[in-house]
């Protein structure tokens, strides 16, 4: 993904076995599970590789940042990530930048920008290739039609 040290987070899943910790450790605790362990296993979540663990990680760390304003600076980071990694960087780029408004040195969230702002471009460039080759075919099979209707 990145050659960027600081945004390890992006490219490092737990171990199976890791994460299962987090989530006996989540499960036990039921309806009156505390605040530590709920971001604990967010967190285990969001690095996870499968989608389906990186989108409930994004919607635990969202109840968090919800109902526990004290714990809202650490988890911007990771719903930033979260996001990043489902793909949703306008969500991704709007956590990151509210976190780098309260932590400008922030390394972490500043090599986690550089990402979403590549993946950005990146994207953008497919999305302006596909656009344009569409745009040639499409004056491709008109100019075919149009010369084949002056011949008639």
């Amino acid at each position: 993904m990145s050659n960027l040290p600081y945004a390890a987070d992006a490219e490092s899943p737990l171990k199976p076995a890791e994460l299962q910790v987090l989530r006996t450790q989540y499960e036990k605790e039921g309806d009156y599970v505390g605040i530590q362990t709920k971001f604990n296993y967010a967190w285990g979540l969001i690095k996870s590789n499968t989608r389906y663990d990186q989108q409930e990680g994004v919607r635990l760390l969202s109840e968090i940042f919800r109902a526990a304003p004290e714990r809202r600076r650490e988890c911007l980071y990771y719903l930033a990530l979260g996001n990043f990694k489902l793909g949703n960087y306008g969500e991704a780029r709007r956590y990151n930048d509210l976190l780098l408004d309260k932590e400008p040195a922030n390394m972490q969230a500043a090599s986690l920008g550089q990402l979403i702002d590549d993946k950005v471009s990146r994207e953008g460039l497919v999305g302006i290739a596909i656009v344009g080759g569409l745009a040639l075919a499409a004056g491709v099979v008109g100019g075919m039609i149009f010369k084949g209707a002056k011949r008639r």
